[in-house]
């Protein structure tokens, strides 16, 4: 038979054991006797592509690493390799964020700042934990805003807002999301609470032109990754919003915190039951865990998008309970009892006023592989039905500028999500399958020149700085509005036009998206796709972030044993963020009972 250990490192990418071997070398290591041990290495490594920023490990454990670990509690190394602190085990450069974000944090929950009377102003939310929210970032320099889908995050923020620049003059405020996609729901939800009667009195024509950015606008990050606004040079405002903070991670984290000025308010939004960061690091998870941020943070727990019974406020209570003991025959069983039972996936008409809803198919088990998939790429097809008949009026249209507003709004509508790259229900297969589709049903109208077609969406792969496209960013390949023969993309949530010829060859046609890639945004209808090859990756969290992406209608195609996995398994990132920040705390508390003002100094 042969060894695990061996097999798993077989598992491995090859590049983990390249840079082990290396490491384990002068300059790095002084001890040329012993070899360290390659296999902790890997582990930690294989950790952090995990999103782990740390190993539990014992002080045995580590002594095998030998000259390239600094021990915290009994070393002044300046720099190696590895670090060990309170039976964790650490990279360097992870140790060092997590201890200079704790320091971030601590400063952020002593800043004082301008508290705001608030009198009347309570009479403008209902909801009581929407109310202490309101209060908190009253009085607080750090916020932390946390709930479900629908449950008033943004609402409540744009009524704090308004509070806030009322009762303090000439405020400047910044809104920001991860990703561009984010930023742009945030302003549409934004733009809607601010036309609120009730606010009326409150919003400003400057606060109507708020205009969120991605975070890596608002720090300022170049091609060299190095932010413009830093501890030095802190951002020039004095209210930092961030939504989707649940996407924040390690690094970023860390930029944003220390770029925030003192005596300046920062309010984190976010969903902590959704997926964490793509990189490492769950900060906003973490923070949620720290005892004295208690009286920073506030939960919305009441649903106003779900109604009681709402099938979609169902299915995720119902994920977000415990189910690692149940078999896939009883959890399913149990899912159709409770939520919905299986059957096919059918044409779902989408009105303003319907009740949301959702359908369940299974794909079929011991499958050969001469099984013919069309029929299932054809029902994930008629999602897309409402952009194909847009796109028709669209191309016949005298002035087809006029219907570009409705197609974007329409492509929205629907959206087909999964969890792998690769394989028969990969976002590659997928989007060239949905693709097919679409240019048969359309070769009347319209033909693919390269990889260019009118109606193709795309979406980037990476910051683009020149041309002023971030990660994540989506556009619809449509006529180009002054010379017909060509091509230009229109991008909604940045309102901007970029000729085709001018983008990256590895930007991605995006009819479908993984899960990942979806956070932060919105439709009225999602396809959750999982077939067996997206087991080992399926999580709570990801089944939750993908079907909370819907306003009002789930689509799942899913493996019964794939989809089992993903209601059974909760993710937990290996952190010792919870315990920097009480560390951090403490200490400052210990400054203050004697007498002393805590400035803390960075690492």
């Amino acid at each position: 038979m042969e060894n695990p250990l061996k097999q798993r490192d077989n598992q491995r990418p090859e590049w983990m054991s390249t840079w082990s071997q290396f490491i384990g070398q002068s300059p790095f290591s002084q001890n040329a006797t012993a070899q360290p041990d390659l296999e902790l290495m890997q582990q930690l490594l294989e950790g952090a592509t995990r999103g782990d920023s740390c190993l539990p490990a014992s002080a045995e454990q580590v002594h095998a690493l030998q000259d390239l670990v600094i021990h915290v509690a009994e070393s002044t190394q300046a720099v190696a390799p590895f670090v060990y602190e309170e039976q964790r085990l650490y990279l360097y450069r992870y140790w060092l964020l997590e201890q200079r974000l704790a320091e971030q944090v601590s400063r952020l929950k002593q800043q004082q700042i301008q508290p705001v009377q608030l009198a009347a102003d309570h009479q403008l939310l209902q909801d009581e934990y929407q109310k202490k929210a309101l209060a908190m970032v009253a009085e607080k320099g750090l916020s932390i805003i946390t709930g479900g889908p629908g449950t008033g995050k943004t609402y409540t923020l744009a009524r704090i807002i308004a509070v806030l620049n009322q009762a303090i003059p000439n405020l400047r405020i910044a809104m920001a999301a991860p990703t561009g996609k984010a930023a742009q729901r945030m302003k549409e939800a934004l733009q809607h609470s601010f036309s609120d009667e009730k606010l009326a009195a409150l919003v400003t024509e400057d606060l109507k032109r708020l205009t969120p950015v991605t975070l890596h606008r608002l720090l300022g990050l170049g091609t060299t990754q190095q932010p413009r606004f830093h501890g030095k040079q802190p951002l020039p405002y004095d209210v930092i919003v961030v939504d989707e903070a649940s996407m924040l991670d390690l690094n970023l984290a860390h930029m944003l915190f220390a770029a925030v000025p003192d005596q300046a308010r920062l309010i984190l939004l976010g969903d902590a039951n959704q997926l964490a960061s793509v990189d490492v690091g769950a900060v906003l998870a973490d923070l949620q865990q720290v005892p004295a941020l208690a009286e920073h943070r506030v939960n919305f727990v009441n649903s106003h998008r779900f109604k009681q019974g709402a099938l979609i406020g169902e299915m995720a209570r119902f994920i977000q309970h415990q189910h690692q003991a149940q078999d896939t025959t009883q959890l399913l069983h149990e899912f159709s009892q409770q939520v919905v039972v299986a059957s096919e996936l059918t044409a779902i008409p989408l009105s303003a006023q319907m009740e949301d809803h959702i359908q369940l198919e299974y794909l079929p088990q011991n499958t050969k592989q001469s099984l013919d998939w069309s029929m299932y790429y054809d029902k994930l097809m008629l999602g897309y039905q409402g952009y194909l008949d847009t796109l028709k009026n669209y191309l016949s249209a005298d002035e087809p500028a006029q219907w570009v507003d409705t197609l974007v709004k329409v492509f929205d509508d629907y959206r087909i999500l999964t969890a792998i790259r690769h394989g028969t229900f990969g976002l590659v297969q997928l989007n060239a399958q949905i693709e097919q589709r679409l240019l048969e049903d359309l070769a009347l109208y319209l033909s693919k020149q390269g990889d260019w077609y009118v109606g193709r969406p795309v979406m980037m792969t990476y910051n683009d700085y020149q041309l002023g496209l971030s990660n994540g960013d989506i556009g619809l390949c449509l006529k180009h509005r002054s010379q017909l023969e060509q091509f230009e993309v229109y991008f909604p949530s940045l309102d901007k036009w970029v000729p085709a010829a001018r983008l990256p060859k590895s930007i991605q046609t995006a009819f479908a998206l993984t899960i990942h890639k979806s956070q932060g945004s919105e439709f009225t209808h999602t396809a959750v796709v999982l077939d067996p090859a997206a087991q080992n990756l399926l999580s709570q969290e990801l089944i939750y972030t993908a079907i909370t992406r819907a306003k009002k209608v789930v689509s799942l195609l899913v493996d019964r044993e794939a989809f089992a996995q993903a209601l059974r398994q909760r993710t937990s990132r290996q952190s010792g963020l919870v315990h920097k920040v009480k560390k951090n705390l403490c200490l400052c508390s210990d400054f203050r009972r004697n007498g002393n003002f805590c400035k803390l100094k960075l690492t």
